[in-house]
């Protein structure tokens, strides 16, 4: 008999939950569809009703955003979609639903095998990094601290592109809950995993989660945790994460021994002699991967039959999405374009204002098209969630240009149109159109003036195949057509054009129910 008065709830109108599908101290998760997307499925984390106090629902919403646009900017974070507070005033939030497993469940039995654990011990990081980097809210920079890196807070899923994909929950969450605790209750987090000074109740900063975050790596090597207190108590692991060291690694696991140094340094009681930032960490672990794979360290490791396995993986999805082979060892130590992408500086030779170009990011599945844009900090937040269109026009005479028009509508803020032509003629020109036509789509890298060396945003749209046929059927002809114009006067009659057309485009958008639409015209 089903006695969870949340199974069969439509809440806030719109998801409707069906089973429990996890439970822990914060709250209670259950899966859930969202009735408004079509049945897409959610999951939807209610936070535990013995947290919630007035103070913690009014910090709710600022730091739910934090977490939803946290998302938005890696691939390695948990997508917050929507949160809200339901009739009986109980915060929840909703997630994207993933289909994985825990890193705590993936080492239930045995310890992780080298090559798995530097991948997803890479993304931990990557996500990491982009959370102590901050988010820009309401023009202010808010550096992110998870403050509960665990086993069971990593989900690993199977992306059809990337592969294995390791994503961090409840980033926002456990600052949450400890800003509403009371004097008494003012310790928040897990202790087997708490740094020294997350137990001394002092002001944080992302160091603490480096030393969570090393304890989690020694415990995916070894199943065994680094600290063990004398009892259980809050006292015996304050003891533990104080003064006690941690055990060296089992020769038997012929682990190599920079590997050890590395978990070891963010195990160091002072925060001061921790690697400084997830960057550097990152270094570190690509380092000690080129040497594994070069079989300079412990090359019996190799040998191992789940290890074999991933590299058999990872091949085959290298012949699948290039045509063109990819070296293993490349692919494998390399992240995914978009982490890339979002790594991807403003070009030292633009200026700081409000432009739109076209360039090429190197990865390790080729050149990626990217469209750079420059915005004010309020207006990236507000195109977000905008639906994307793209289309492109073409001018053979009096010189070979493209126009490639994107454009991010919402019915709140109207229509922003993205314009950047190509000179057909040129060979950067070539390249990109070429890369447009082979790719099929195209990242849209959003930059803050007032931030304009890190990449806050990216969206992506496809492109669809008529259109990838004719990108490279003009780029062909581009290079046998002889100009009699120059490349000033084809821009302007490809504006001319385009203004013609935005009413037509704009009715267009506004009737279509997609997020990412396209067309095409010559």
């Amino acid at each position: 008999m089903n006695t969870d008065p949340n199974q069969g709830r439509l809440l806030a109108n719109r998801y409707e939950l069906s089973e429990l599908v996890g439970e822990g101290a914060m709250g209670r998760v259950y899966r859930a569809k969202d009735t408004i997307l079509g049945g897409v499925t959610v999951a939807v984390k209610f936070l535990a009703q013995a947290l919630l106090s007035d103070n913690m629902r009014d910090r709710f919403e600022r730091e739910a955003t934090i977490s939803a646009l946290l998302g938005e900017k890696s691939i390695h974070v948990v997508r917050v979609k929507d949160y809200g507070v339901d009739e009986n005033n109980a915060p929840f939030y909703v997630m994207e639903f993933l289909a994985g497993e825990s890193i705590n469940e993936l080492i239930s039995y045995q310890p992780m095998p080298l090559q798995k654990f530097l991948t997803l011990s890479r993304h931990v990081c990557l996500g990491l990094e982009s959370a102590h980097q901050g988010i820009y809210f309401n023009d202010e920079l808010c550096h992110i601290i998870h403050r509960d890196i665990k086993p069971s807070n990593i989900i690993v899923v199977q992306d059809p592109t990337l592969g294995e994909v390791a994503k961090i929950l409840d980033f926002g969450i456990a600052k949450l809950i400890q800003a509403s605790a009371n004097q008494t209750q003012s310790f928040m987090g897990t202790l087997a995993y708490c740094s020294p000074e997350q137990m001394e109740g002092k002001e944080l900063d992302s160091r603490s989660d480096i030393y969570s975050l090393g304890i989690m790596m020694y415990e995916m090597l070894t199943m065994d945790m680094p600290l063990l207190p004398q009892n259980s108590s809050f006292g015996g692991w304050y003891q533990a994460h104080h003064n006690f060291q941690p055990e060296p690694f089992s020769a038997r696991l012929n682990l190599p021994q920079e590997l050890q140094d590395l978990v070891f340094s963010c195990l160091a009681k002072e925060r001061d002699e921790r690697p400084q930032s997830a960057r550097e960490i990152l270094e570190a672990l690509e380092l000690i991967e080129q040497k594994s794979l070069s079989g300079t360290t412990n090359p019996s490791l190799n040998d191992r039959p789940a290890e074999a396995k991933v590299a058999k993986v990872d091949t085959t999805l290298d012949r699948t999405l290039g045509g063109e082979s990819i070296d293993d060892r490349t692919l494998n130590a390399e992240t995914s374009v978009t982490e890339i992408c979002l790594q991807t500086p403003w070009p030292k030779d633009k200026p700081v204002r409000k432009i739109v170009f076209a360039q090429l990011v190197d990865t390790p599945l080729g050149e990626a098209p990217v469209l750079c844009v420059m915005l004010d900090q309020e207006e990236i937040y507000q195109r977000i969630s905008s639906t994307r269109y793209n289309q492109f026009l073409y001018l053979g005479n009096p010189y070979p240009m493209l126009l490639w028009i994107t454009l991010l509508y919402n019915s709140e803020y109207g229509a922003k149109w993205l314009p950047c032509y190509l000179d057909l003629k040129s060979n950067k020109g070539q390249q990109i159109a070429r890369a447009l036509a082979e790719k099929g789509k195209y990242r849209i890298l959003f930059y803050g003036l007032d931030e304009p060396k890190q990449c806050q945003h990216i969206a992506s749209s496809v492109i669809n195949g008529r259109n990838r046929k004719m990108l490279q059927q003009w780029a062909n002809l581009s290079q046998v057509t002889r100009s009699v114009g120059d490349a000033q006067m084809a821009k302007q009659v490809l504006k001319q054009e385009l203004d013609k057309l935005k009413t037509k485009i704009l009715a267009k958008v506004k009737a279509s129910k997609l997020t990412d639409v396209n067309a095409g015209e010559s």
